[in-house]
């Protein structure tokens, strides 16, 4: 995942300098008013364009500042500031798409003309023109995120857990009766938020019809240069081109699964209980890996282990990353980097430990956030971060509103590229593997860890977004949103909740993205 500076004005600018200025546009524009009452603009498109590149540039250092704290400082005063940070950014951004509007039509050159259409489709959190509404959409975006990434669930005795803690039984427990109470453990910290995540969607299709679209997930799906039902078609497309596949995996996972629980808990011809995949979302089903290897014991690649054994800490395996990277050629990563990422899980306060890369001080300060633990899964993290921030690196030098890749999820794709080339003779001159095992067998091996992790993926990249559309529209009414969730988990992944799900439940919110408002379909492109 990455925050840059299109991902911020484009955020947008969870968003506001002219409010600092005054509540209306005028103050912001430059304008003159006619005889009915409309602002005309005086500023040529391209003046305008130079001027809201310069202005959301200051308003952004702000606006990250108090982002990062929030993410790796969880107090309700980081709170606080974020929120009113955020009130800034999005009064900026409706002013801002508001002038935008007054250039549609206007001839200008080719980039400005550019320019203005990414400011017009640019944002992901359209705020209300209304003061106090933009106030409201700030504040819960940011207690959303702050619940999220403090959350734990305690058990009757005062023993908490956090997301942390439930993921390693996730991942490395084969017990189905304790798999199931991690699983509703987390589900009970998402709780709280429906109510409020039903308020943001409400504040923000406000916004998004001010901006001429019919709801949030026209806005979004606005994004990809190409009419909105022609990209709905598009996605459709491309993953009735893997659906196959995906459907053999599952039939063989399924099976496998059977074999180590029961048909009487994985019956054979249903859908597969979603908490035994080794994940906590069902996405990816790497960790099971050993529960259906195909050719069993020919190239286990236990690097996990080897990581451990050689006291691999966070530092020396974010240096073994950006090693990957000046193998290349490309320059090492600035001191700032490492004098400011945050890379180890504090003791002493909360954080997001979701990872992520940062386009800070635009442009001269990356850095990421990860807590990272000598795994396997974290070390290819931390090669796909990098994927980011060495695109930050490489592209700080055009203009504000190009520094950004072909679409959200091409910057995605660069970092999962990055990822594929941890291969054997990779890991081996790393000294984490002994030997390379060449064969049929172990490619077989090798394709099936891969399409546990990626094709696996694929129907979750694509539902979580059919959701979120069908919310924004109101297909999906805040009564049915547990019941909409679970029709699309079965209908795409062909998973089933493990337990009873009624609409006390919110368990789209136990996913980050949702209460984090990142959209997911770049997830789905980028794999």
């Amino acid at each position: 995942m990455r925050r840059n500076f299109e991902s911020i004005v484009t955020h947008w600018l969870k968003t506001g300098f002219c409010a600092l200025l005054a509540s209306t546009v005028a103050a912001c524009g430059r304008v003159d008013t006619g005889e009915d009452g409309t602002a005309i603009f005086t500023e040529s498109p391209a003046a305008f364009v130079e001027r809201v590149q310069a202005e959301a540039l200051e308003i952004n250092k702000e606006a990250e500042a108090a982002y990062w704290v929030r993410a790796t400082y969880i107090t309700p005063d980081t709170a606080v500031l974020a929120a009113k940070a955020g009130e800034r950014q999005l009064a900026f951004a409706s002013s801002v798409v508001a002038q935008a509007r007054q250039y549609v039509g206007v001839e200008t050159d080719p980039q400005t003309r550019r320019i203005l259409d990414r400011l017009l489709t640019g944002t992901t959190m359209p705020a209300p023109e209304d003061a106090g509404m933009q106030a409201e959409l700030a504040t819960l975006a940011t207690e959303m995120e702050g619940m999220y990434g403090a959350g734990k669930s305690c058990d009757q005795s005062g023993i908490c857990r956090n997301l942390g803690e439930l993921e390693k039984i996730m991942e490395s427990s084969r017990d189905y009766d304790q798999l199931l109470e991690a699983w509703l453990d987390w589900r009970s910290v998402s709780v709280p938020l429906r109510p409020m995540y039903q308020r943001f969607v409400e504040l923000m299709n406000t916004g998004a019809r001010e901006y001429g679209y019919a709801d949030v997930g026209a806005l979004w799906k606005s994004g990809y240069e190409m009419e909105v039902d022609a990209f709905e078609r598009e996605t459709e497309r491309l993953w009735s081109q893997v659906e196959p596949l995906y459907e053999q995996l599952h039939c063989h996972v399924r099976a496998k699964l059977g074999e180590q629980y029961g048909d009487q808990l994985v019956p054979a011809d249903g859908p597969i209980p979603a908490h035994l995949l080794g994940n906590m979302w069902s996405q990816t089903w790497g960790n099971i890996y050993p529960l259906v290897e195909p050719y069993p014991g020919v190239s286990e690649w236990d690097i996990s282990a080897a990581l451990v054994e050689q006291g691999y800490d966070e530092v020396r395996m974010t240096k073994l990353a950006e090693s990957f990277f000046t193998s290349l050629g490309l320059p090492e990563l600035p001191a700032s980097f490492w004098t400011n990422s945050l890379l180890r899980k504090p003791a002493d306060r909360e954080v997001v430990c979701h990872a992520s890369a940062w386009d800070m001080g635009n442009g001269t300060d990356p850095r990421i956030k990860q807590c990272v633990e000598p795994t396997a899964g974290q070390l290819g993290t931390l090669h796909h971060e990098l994927g980011h921030i060495y695109y930050f690196l490489m592209y700080r030098d055009q203009l504000p509103f190009f520094r950004d890749g072909a679409h959200d999820g091409f910057h995605e794709a660069i970092g999962d590229t990055i990822e594929l080339s941890m291969t054997q003779d990779y890991l081996k001159r790393q000294g984490l593997l002994e030997e390379v095992v060449a064969s049929p067998e172990a490619t077989i091996n090798q394709q099936m860890k891969m399409a546990l992790d990626k094709i696996a993926f694929l129907p979750f990249g694509k539902l979580v977004d059919q959701w979120r559309w069908k919310v924004f529209s109101g297909e999906i009414a805040p009564e049915n949103y547990n019941q909409g969730w679970w029709d699309l988990r079965t209908a795409y992944q062909g998973i089933a909740a493990p337990a009873p799900r009624s609409e006390a439940d919110f368990d789209p919110g136990a996913k980050y993205h949702i209460p984090g408002n990142t959209p997911y379909t770049r997830y789905f492109l980028s794999f």
